[in-house]
């Protein structure tokens, strides 16, 4: 798999679960919002939000900014529009005949 194949995998798990994809949304809405106030809003512990923004973080989706103990996160929405124009790239049939011609050459 290329870099850009790696890439979208990455993301497409990060999104694929429904307690990330929500967090993203609040994200998304607050424009900023801190850990703490993330918790409130989901009925899991503290340990999990911070290990579904982890990854959130590690797939490029959300950027974070430490403030003492807590941090603060905000959508990288540059890092979402590459994605869904990757993700589009990807799945056009003009890049599966260019991929099927490198194949049989």
């Amino acid at each position: 798999m290329d870099r850009a194949s790696d890439r979208l995998v990455r993301v497409a798990k990060a999104l694929g679960d429904p307690t990330r994809l929500e967090l993203l949304r609040r994200i998304a809405s607050a424009g900023e919002i801190c850990c703490k106030d993330l918790v409130t809003l989901f009925p899991v512990s503290q340990a999990t939000v911070s290990h579904h923004l982890k990854i959130l973080v590690d797939a490029g989706l959300v950027t974070v900014r430490r403030e003492g103990q807590f941090g603060w996160y905000r959508l990288r929405p540059a890092a979402v529009e590459a994605h869904a124009a990757l993700l589009g790239r990807t799945l056009s049939p003009k890049h599966k005949n260019k991929k099927e011609k490198r194949t049989r050459t």
